[in-house]
């Protein structure tokens, strides 16, 4: 039995990318084209009037841009998923559109690959961001709190020295079974780390659990720790 296609709105003010990405994604048989927008408001109506699992959104667009559109569109459909694509890898973009509601972040040389599992992963409710996005998110998040300094450090909110390496590993954009092989941990150590944090810090969903991180500059482990006793 064949799975039902993933619907999806692209939204890009610029026709020439928005046809483009038709063109790329009506290739992918997982994924059907649903509407093209050429600006966030736009997006936003298209989305709920075909009940869109996932909007394929530029961020700087006339009008209503997309972090304003993104904010829009979970209060209005919640269960449609954004990701962002986007030329903008600076800080303020990754996390503004991450704080509105988006599920994955990619930069405009992605692969056809890395769009296609980004909008698969947003429908799973997992977050993929670019590599240069995550990079960027780690060393800001070093640089918002330059003088932490590991288990001697104090961590916000009552999170553990383990939680914080969760935490994080899920703001370099691991997955939970990533997130288990760098750490020595079972998949379902992870997932009880990942709920206790997410019950910790307000956080509803991994892109706001990764502006927590950022927030509060806890950065990625860059060597994995041993296991545990």
């Amino acid at each position: 039995m064949s799975r039902t296609p993933i619907s999806v709105i692209i939204a890009d003010d610029h026709r020439v990318v928005r046809e483009g990405l038709a063109t790329i994604l009506s290739a992918v048989d997982t994924v059907e084209v649903a509407g093209l927008a050429a600006d966030g408001a736009q997006a936003v109506g298209l989305a709920v009037e075909h009940g869109a699992d996932v909007v394929l959104m530029d961020l700087h667009m006339p009008g209503t841009d997309g972090v304003e559109a993104t904010r829009r569109l979970k209060e209005e459909r919640p269960a449609t998923a954004v990701v962002v694509l986007t030329t903008y890898t600076d800080d303020d973009s990754i996390l503004a559109a991450l704080e509105a509601g988006a599920t994955g972040y990619l930069t405009k040389n992605a692969s056809a690959a890395d769009i296609r599992r980004a909008i698969e992963a947003a429908v799973s409710g997992h977050t993929m961001l670019d590599p240069l996005a995550a990079a960027r998110l780690i060393h800001a998040g070093r640089r918002n709190d330059p003088g932490r300094s590991g288990k001697d450090a104090h961590l916000p909110d009552g999170l553990t020295e383990r939680e914080a390496q969760v935490l994080g590993l899920i703001a370099q954009g691991l997955s939970n079974a990533e997130i288990a092989a760098r750490l020595y941990l079972s998949r379902s150590t992870v997932k009880t780390h990942i709920n206790q944090i997410f019950a910790k810090t307000g956080s509803r969903d991994r892109p706001q659990a990764i502006v927590y991180a950022h927030r509060h500059g806890i950065p990625a482990e860059e060597d994995p720790p041993g296991h545990d006793r």
